[in-house]
C-alpha cells in the first residue's frame, strides 16, 4: 500500500484495521493526497483525530465514532462504501470484527506515529450511550434509560426518517415500488387480520410508538386498544395523533412497562419491534407476562428482529450496542418460538419478511439524505450520523442475510381455534 503520501499511509491504517491488504475504498487524506483503487468509493480522512480513535479503538467502534464524530466522511453512495468495507478483512456485514493482534497493534502504533496522530485517547461523541449508572441490565430503569437513548432524541427528527406513517418497523412490500407509506399501511393491516380484530376486540399493542398500530387497529377495525411505551415523548405524540384521528374514546395510550399491566384479559396483543428490548434473560418474563395477559383463544403476534449469523447476537463494544441499541439483544427464530411454546402458547404460523426490512431500510435512508439539513437541525449532526450508518449497515445486513426479520402468531389455548389455514390473512 506504499508509505510516501498522507493518503498512502492512511491506506496501511485502515488496511491494518481490516485485516486486509487489499483496500476496498479510495482513501482522501486531510491533505487532499488520494489513495488506493479508482472508482472505489471515497472515504475521506479528516484529521489526526481519527487516527487516535483508531488506535485506541480499533475496530468498528473506533470507526464508528470516528464517522459520528466527522473525523471520517463518506463522500459517495452509503451503501457501496459499507459494503465495500464489510467485503474484505475482518469487518463482516453483521458488523462483528475480530480483534487486531498484538503485532497489529504494534504496526498500527508506528503508523500513526508516523503520521503524528498519537495521543489520548479522545472523548466518544456525545451520542454514544452510557448505561452504567442506571443500574442492572434489563431492571425497569435501565430500560427505561436505555429506550430514552433510542426513541427521546425528537419526534421531529423521526418523522423526517421515518416519514408520515411513523412507524419505525419492518414494512411489508407488495412490489419495491409501492412506497413506504402503502407498505407501512399493509404491514399494519396484515398484523390486524392475523390477530383475528373485529369491532369491539380488545387490543394491547406492547411497544406502541406514536400509536400508528392502536390507530389502525382502532380506526379501520373498530377494536378498543391500550398502548404502551416507555418513551415519554413517543406517547406525547402518540396522544397527539390519536386525539387528531377522533379516537380518544377507543385508544388509550399509557406510559407502562409492559410487566406492569395487569388489567387483562385481552382478545388480542401485538408486540412489534419491542422484543429485541427485552433481553434473553427477560424472555421468559416477557411470553409468560403477555400470555397471562390473553384470554382463553387469545392471539400474540411478535414481530421481532432474529440473529440469523450463527452469533448470540452484537457485541457490547459494537457500534449498533454502543450508540443505537443499547442493551438490545437479537434472538434466533428458534429461540423465540421455544420460548413463545414454553410459556404455554400455540404457535400457528412464522412469517419470515428479511427481504421487506432491507427495503424499509433504504426508504429511510433516502428520507434521511433528503432532510438532512433538517434532521441535523432537529437534533444533532452526529444523531443523523448514528442513523444512516446503522440503517445503511442493516439494510446489507438483511440483503445478506445476516439477520432476518419474522412475525410469529401464536393462540392461547382454550378458546375458538384459529383458522384452518392462512386466507383469513394471506
Amino acid at each position: 500500500m506504499g508509505r510516501g503520501t498522507v493518503a498512502d499511509r492512511l491506506a496501511t491504517v485502515l488496511g491494518t484495521v481490516l485485516g486486509s491488504t487489499q483496500l476496498p475504498v479510495r482513501l482522501r487524506g486531510w491533505d487532499g493526497s488520494v489513495a488506493g483503487p479508482a472508482g472505489a468509493p471515497v472515504l475521506a480522512v479528516r484529521n489526526r483525530r481519527a487516527l487516535r480513535r483508531l488506535l485506541w479503538s480499533p475496530g468498528q467502534l473506533g470507526l464508528g465514532r470516528a464517522y459520528v464524530a466527522g473525523d471520517i466522511d463518506v463522500e459517495d453512495d452509503v451503501f457501496d462504501t459499507f459494503a465495500a468495507l464489510s467485503s474484505v478483512g475482518r469487518l463482516s456485514e453483521t458488523g462483528q470484527m475480530r480483534p487486531v493482534t498484538a503485532a497489529e497493534r504494534v504496526a498500527l502504533l508506528r503508523t500513526v506515529a508516523g503520521l503524528g496522530g498519537l495521543g489520548t485517547d479522545p472523548a466518544p461523541p456525545a451520542e454514544e450511550a452510557d448505561l452504567g449508572r442506571h443500574g442492572l441490565r434489563h431492571s425497569r430503569r435501565r430500560d427505561a434509560a436505555a429506550i430514552a437513548h433510542h426513541y427521546d432524541v425528537g419526534n421531529d427528527f423521526y418523522e423526517l426518517v421515518l416519514g408520515p406513517s411513523m412507524v419505525y418497523s419492518c414494512a411489508v412490500w407488495d412490489t419495491p415500488e409501492v412506497g413506504l407509506d402503502a407498505a407501512q399501511e399493509a404491514k399494519l393491516d396484515l398484523v390486524c387480520r392475523k390477530l383475528g380484530l373485529t369491532e369491539g376486540s380488545r387490543l394491547l399493542d406492547v411497544g406502541c410508538g406514536w400509536g400508528s398500530m392502536a390507530i389502525h387497529a382502532a380506526g379501520r377495525y373498530g377494536a378498543t386498544v391500550v398502548g404502551i411505551t416507555i418513551s415519554e415523548e413517543q406517547a406525547t405524540l402518540a396522544r397527539k395523533r390519536v386525539a387528531e384521528a377522533g379516537l380518544t374514546d377507543k385508544v388509550e395510550i399509557r406510559v407502562q412497562d409492559y410487566r406492569e399491566i395487569d388489567d387483562g384479559p385481552f382478545d388480542a396483543i401485538s408486540s412489534i419491534g419491542m422484543a429485541e428490548h427485552v433481553g434473553r434473560a427477560r424472555l421468559g418474563t416477557y411470553v409468560d407476562q403477555l400470555a397471562g395477559l390473553l384470554r382463553p383463544g387469545g392471539r400474540l403476534l411478535n414481530h421481532a428482529i432474529a440473529w440469523n449469523a450463527g452469533e448470540a447476537s452484537w457485541s457490547e463494544d459494537s457500534f449498533i450496542a454502543r450508540y443505537v441499541f443499547p442493551d438490545g439483544e437479537l434472538l434466533g427464530l428458534g429461540e423465540m418460538v421455544g420460548a413463545i411454546e414454553a410459556g404455554g402458547l400455540e404457535v400457528v404460523d412464522v412469517e419470515a419478511l428479511r427481504r421487506h426490512y432491507a427495503l424499509t431500510l433504504r426508504a429511510w435512508v433516502r428520507l434521511l439524505e433528503e432532510h438532512w439539513d433538517d434532521a441535523v437541525a432537529a437534533s444533532t449532526e452526529g444523531r443523523a450520523r448514528v442513523w444512516r450508518l446503522y440503517m445503511a449497515a442493516c439494510a446489507l445486513a438483511f440483503e445478506g442475510g445476516a439477520m432476518g426479520v419474522d412475525q410469529v402468531l401464536a393462540v392461547k389455548p382454550g378458546g375458538e381455534q384459529p383458522p384452518l389455514r392462512r386466507t383469513d390473512w394471506v
